[in-house]
């Protein structure tokens, strides 16, 4: 270890030349510190090295010039801003990566000229391989965290405005606040971490009937050649176990989970399964890369340095564990750089309200899905009693910070002493034997734990903080009886099991479908004694509060928004559903200002253009928006009808548009039974933007649409006759004339000529072939993501 006291950036450019991976974390960055690592990072991303940079919107001192410098120079880097909200965000880190070295450097020192030279500033340099391995795991939970967003040039201009706004109010001669001097004393509170206990021990060498159900509907998904597909099993039915069981037909497997905390109970689950295979962990402390089961923890594989240990071709299947987190880049770098003959994806819980689509991962193939209520019906798990109740807190009034509540205003809101007597009181009179209560922060977990305490309960708080030994402790007691309620933020969302929870308690709001239905699975195991579990669920006016209904039965949502009845019932199922009239109104009420689905497209296209940086495709928009009900050609005509109302259209599109609209509303709304108009399209597209729309004939089209629908995940949704005869007859019989008779003239096929009945003005060619090329991909997706998907 070293102590560097002047001019840090001669270190920083000597670690730069030989490094292959930097992660670099300031609270400030000036256009003067970009200038002086300018050129070395420019030469180290030349080399590949691959370079991340998180920093601080604190303060508004980050100079949006610095941010775009960086953003224009170095294409390849991935640069991301931490959005503080007024919260004391100060470090100044240096990790550096080499071949066969690694360095962090922690101190004082922002990226300014004078910070790196002459500036007075201390710095500590270590090479220690554990400290760089904690560094940069702490490093990446912070850059990919939901506090912090993409840099690039719409994020940019957005934060230039804050900048500028800001620094009209308080002049840049001002470098520290009194809360920041607080936060530099005595820090931040730490996120809390999720904890996965230890399988139970014992030997299962025979898979459930669930398991069963799903091992049978691998075995077709591989015999029909897919080489992906994903497991939808509901929480408590062994999704683990089923990984197992499937890995049977293959020498070597990656199992990749995003938690170290899982890791032990995956490795444990297989080693009961294959008890004389080798099995080894890839995590911060461990990285074993020969062993027959690796499971790997994504933090520390993702990393290149880390992957290159391994040889593409190394696994025969990747198994990635809560599939639903497989959409973040850290998992599609490893998924990229693998290639097994078989990728599983497994979770609870597909569907996220966070704008990204996991099934596009698996190219839409599901093999199985069982929901936990068609798991209830065939006894698999326990029937549950849910109550809706009125949270009266007005979530109207905390301020939102894009994908979550400013949690300050959040805890002061929700721990006033009437909601608290409120929650003590509907859970005396609902409660059973055992609760898990799931609150939104430590603090406010901490609050109602004492108030439950005044009360006479046994409670407990689990936590970030709590050790190892005081989680085990105090879950025994639970299952002891000797416990009545834990409250929590996110402890037992994923990996832990208590059969005997019989109670659940949710006084939070609902930001993730997935987090709330793997939070419900912890109260459905079934155990001796256990007839059902009660759900208590406080709704407030948060965001998506309705939505949470699509968890227990998608068409409670339209019920929802006539109204709910006080009690419903889960046909084939003990389950009852029971809401407060005050929830019923409110509900009802939400739905209505719900109901601009417009603006909400709009909405959701900023959204996904201000993350990407640039116009999102119509894939993009369809498979990252994140809007659910979307259906863009009956509220706008068409995805560029979309883009024309939300002004995104230049004059010169506006112009293509106008000229050319029917031909793109015909493309984009012709019907598809088949697939085969689009990949007539296709076939006609790779001709380029100046021939694409004139005459073709089946003859020529004829083998791209062969090799097209010749794979066999295609084929098993489109099948067809390859023989070339074969083939030119029906693309003649069916794309061409079907096409042709129903488009009012768009679409002609004479003579055994098919075309596009335009003549697309030369200048306009390019635009109208890109939109057209667009829609088509889109469409193409879109029919075999549908028509793969089975129950």
């Amino acid at each position: 270890m070293k102590l560097i006291t002047a001019n840090l950036v001669t270190e920083l450019q000597e670690l730069s030349h030989d490094a292959v991976h930097i992660c670099w974390i300031t609270a400030f960055m000036m256009k003067s510190g970009v200038k002086l690592m300018l050129e070395d990072l420019k030469k180290a991303e030349e080399r590949g090295c691959e370079i991340q940079l998180l920093v601080g919107d604190y303060l508004s001192i980050t100079q949006p010039e610095a941010l775009r410098m960086l953003v224009e120079n170095l294409p390849a880097a991935q640069i991301r801003m931490f959005q503080s909200y007024g919260r004391s965000f100060h470090p100044k880190a240096y990790l550096f990566k080499g071949k066969d070295s690694q360095h962090v450097i922690v101190g004082s020192s922002n990226l300014s000229n004078s910070a790196l030279t002459s500036g007075v500033e201390w710095n500590l340099e270590t090479v220690d391989a554990q400290t760089f391995e904690h560094a940069m795991d702490e490093f990446h939970n912070l850059f990919h965290g939901k506090n912090t967003i993409p840099i690039n040039r719409e994020t940019i201009a957005k934060y230039e405005e804050y900048y500028t706004a800001a620094n009209k109010a308080v002049p840049m001669s001002r470098k520290w606040s009194a809360a920041e001097e607080q936060g530099l004393m005595y820090g931040q509170e730490s996120e809390p971490a999720i904890v996965a206990e230890a399988a139970e021990a014992g030997t299962i060498l025979e898979p459930r009937p669930a398991q069963k159900l799903a091992l049978t509907a691998l075995k077709e998904t591989l015999e029909q050649g897919y080489d992906k597909a994903m497991a939808v099993l509901a929480t408590g039915l062994g999704k683990t176990y089923l990984a197992a069981f499937f890995a049977e037909r293959f020498k070597r497997v990656l199992f990749v989970v995003h938690r170290d905390e899982i890791l032990q109970q995956a490795k444990e689950t297989f080693a009961t399964v294959y008890p004389h295979k080798t099995a080894g962990f890839f995590n911060r402390f461990e990285k074993d890369t020969d062993s027959d089961f690796v499971f790997a923890s994504i933090s520390t594989i993702s990393r290149k340095y880390h992957l290159e240990k391994f040889n593409p071709a190394d696994f025969d299947l990747i198994v990635v564990d809560e599939f639903h987190h497989a959409v973040a880049n850290s998992y599609q770098k490893v998924l990229d750089y693998f290639k097994p003959k078989f990728l599983l994806g497994i979770t609870a819980t597909p569907d996220r309200l966070d704008n990204k689509d996991v099934f596009s991962i698996c190219d839409g193939n599901v093999a199985i899905e069982i929901h936990f209520i068609d798991a209830i019906k065939r006894n698999w798990l326990s029937p549950f009693h849910y109550y809706g109740i009125k949270d009266d807190t007005d979530y109207s009034s905390i301020r939102w910070l894009g994908s979550h509540y400013d949690e300050e205003q959040m805890t002061a809101a929700q721990t006033r002493q009437s909601f608290m007597e409120k929650i003590y009181e509907e859970w005396h009179g609902l409660k059973q034997t055992r609760t898990i209560g799931f609150c939104s922060t430590v603090r406010q977990a901490e609050q109602l734990c004492a108030f439950f305490v005044s009360k006479g309960v046994k409670a407990f708080v689990l936590s970030g903080k709590s050790t190892t030994t005081e989680r085990k402790n105090i879950r025994q007691q639970l299952i002891d009886g000797e416990i009545d309620i834990i409250f929590t933020v996110d402890l037992f969302n994923e990996g832990v099991d208590i059969p005997t929870v019989d109670t659940l308690l949710f006084v939070r709001p609902t930001e993730s479908i997935a987090v709330f239905t793997q939070q419900i699975g912890r109260g459905l195991r079934v155990a001796d004694g256990k007839s059902h579990c009660v759900i208590i669920d406080f709704i407030g006016n948060y965001r998506n509060a309705d939505r949470k209904l699509l968890v227990f039965k998608p068409e409670l949502l339209e019920k929802g928004r006539k109204k709910l009845e006080p009690s419903e019932q889960i046909a084939e199922t003990a389950c009852q559903l029971n809401f407060d009239v005050s929830v019923i109104d409110l509900l009802a009420e939400m739905a209505k200002k719900n109901s601009n689905y417009k603006q909400q497209i709009i909405d959701a296209y900023v959204d996904l253009k201000m993350e990407l940086g640039r116009r999102p495709s119509y894939l993009e928009m369809y498979l990252q928006s994140g809007f659910q009900d979307i259906n863009i050609t009956r509220e706008f005509g068409s995805y560029i009808g979309m883009l024309k109302e939300a002004g995104e259209l230049s004059e010169k599109e506006r112009a293509v548009f106008k000229a050319y609209e029917p031909l793109l509303q015909e493309i984009e709304k012709t019907s598809m039974t088949r697939s085969y108009k689009m990949v007539v399209l296709q076939a006609m597209l790779k001709r380029g933007p100046a021939e694409w729309y004139k005459s073709i004939t089946a003859e020529q089209v004829a083998p791209f649409f062969a090799d097209y629908l010749s794979k066999p995940s295609r084929q098993v949704i489109d099948k067809i006759n390859l023989d070339h005869k074969k083939v030119v007859q029906l693309v003649q019989a069916m794309p061409m004339t079907k096409w042709s008779d129903s488009s009012k003239g768009l679409v002609t096929f004479q003579d055994g000529e098919f075309s596009f009945a335009v003549d697309i003005e030369e200048d306009m060619q390019q635009v109208v072939f890109d939109w057209v090329r667009d829609i088509c991909e889109y469409r193409l997706h879109r029919y075999f993501l549908r028509k793969s998907e089975r129950i």
